[in-house]
């Protein structure tokens, strides 16, 4: 049995039933079966319909899944409370956007050979989808990662993170309630090894993961030939400070994106690089709100940060931060654990370039601010990591956003807002280490099915 916990306090949410190879084979053998049987295919209209019952179960269910996403996975309540409407919409938007799985006509008759032919292309599901998530969003990931599928017409398998599945089996059985025919999306709670044959298994066309790169690359390596895969991994998340930058403005943002969810977001606010002129304004101003920040149980609806999903996190945190302080980093605020489960949210003034805090994604509520004096150093030094997913530029000047936006290695630049800004119809993935593919319901979507072309030779064309 897997006992999900409190990553507040360690208590006991709920026991679920671990299943292993034999079920991970059964579940593959029923999506593939499905896949084959286009008796069984569900027509779009059917899609459309189910995926509009699921989102109004869901809206009466507002206050359970907030709960139940919050219990396990330590994101405060009212934050987790966004997520859930957040997930509602996002159920909308992928039925809405059934409708735009299109093809289009292909000139014929440009050459003499193409004389008499009309051609077309059509989109049809890609077939089985295999998903991984993570933890740190245990509702909406879910959604991104099987609703997806389900509206591109794909039989769906997902392994949610061991430490937060309820959220994950909440929604399947909302799934079934609203009339989605069994097997189409089928849940597995199980150990990774056991896990790995739903990357590695021919009857896989699609493989989507959210997590580590380090596991992401590995799983990746294991596809079987031809099977198609998006990887969301993680950042290090640069911003650039101008000097002309509105700093009342700014600082709540920063903050906010420094320290949502405890930075346990693969886009969090992490290295804020501030011209010299401003930046002990910039740094101090930010370090005075995270050290109002308040901090604790996440079911608590004051709680502004809450715990970090494991306590070796704490530890892992508080070894990095240590480490950059005792290489002469100034402390601003934090810096020391509260408890086996909480950190201090941390403002770090000037790190070295090699720290740990510098150069790997911290996950945790830790912020580094640099001082610069020319924009391109700044710039350089944000791109020299191998991570590269969403940045940020505050300024007033349109001629330095753009040269920001188009020198900073990112799929995301944002213009006077923090680097975690989303919503969940735009792109959104990480280039190089952080990632291959797109997500966005409909970029997703899109991913999840494959082109066929038809091309009719007629006398009378």
């Amino acid at each position: 049995m897997l006992k999900v916990l409190s990553p507040y306090d360690l208590t006991l949410i709920k026991e679920v039933p671990l299943v292993g190879k034999e079920e991970v084979e059964k579940a593959l053998s029923v999506a593939y079966d499905l896949f084959q049987d286009r008796s069984k295919w569900i027509p779009a209209h059917e899609r459309i319909a189910i995926l509009e019952r699921t989102a109004e179960i869901m809206k009466t269910r507002i206050e359970e899944l907030t709960k139940i996403a919050a219990r396990e996975g330590g994101k405060p309540y009212v934050d987790s409370k966004v997520e859930v409407l957040r997930a509602i919409n996002g159920v909308k938007i992928a039925g809405e956007h059934i409708a735009q799985l299109k093809g289009e006509q292909i000139p014929m008759s440009l050459t003499k050979a193409s004389e008499n032919r009309i051609a077309f292309t059509s989109r049809e599901p890609i077939g089985v989808v295999s998903s991984i998530s993570a933890f740190n969003h245990p509702l909406n990931l879910t959604i991104h990662q099987t609703v997806t599928a389900i509206a591109a017409g794909c039989p769906v398998i997902i392994k949610p993170a061991l430490t937060t599945p309820l959220s994950c089996l909440a929604f399947v059985d909302i799934l079934s309630q609203a009339g989605l025919p069994e097997g189409w999306c089928q849940a597995i709670i199980c150990e990774n090894d056991d896990a790995e044959q739903l990357v590695s298994d021919s009857r896989v066309n699609y493989f989507s993961f959210i997590g580590s790169a380090k596991v992401g690359w590995y799983l990746r390596s294991k596809l079987s030939p031809g099977t198609r895969c998006a990887l969301e991994h993680g950042g290090s998340a640069p911003v650039i400070v101008e000097k002309d930058a509105n700093i009342d403005e700014m600082l709540p943002s920063l903050a906010k994106g420094a320290f949502y969810h405890a930075g346990q977001v693969c886009v969090s606010v992490q290295r804020v690089f501030v011209h010299e002129s401003i930046v002990d304004k910039v740094a101090n101003g930010l370090a005075n709100l995270a050290s109002k920040l308040v901090v604790g149980d996440q079911m608590d609806e004051k709680t502004e940060v809450g715990p970090l999903i494991l306590p070796r996190e704490v530890d892992r945190v508080e070894k990095w931060v240590s480490e950059a302080i005792e290489s002469g980093t100034e402390l601003l605020c934090g810096g020391k654990r509260i408890s086996d489960t909480c950190y201090q949210p941390t403002v770090l003034l000037n790190p070295p370039q090699d720290a740990l805090v510098s150069t790997q994604e911290v996950f945790g509520p830790v912020v580094c601010v640099y001082s610069y004096s020319e924009r391109e150093k700044a710039i350089e030094i944000a791109n020299s990591l191998d991570v590269h997913f969403q940045a940020a530029v505050f300024t007033k000047d349109l001629d330095t956003a753009l040269d920001c936006v188009n020198k900073l290695n990112a799929t995301a630049v944002m213009v006077n807002d923090h680097t975690a800004f989303r919503v969940d119809w735009m792109p959104f993935g990480g280039r190089d280490a952080s990632g291959i593919g797109m997500g966005g319901i409909q970029y997703s979507m899109h991913e999840m099915t494959r082109e066929k072309l038809m091309v009719i030779k007629s006398k009378v064309l």
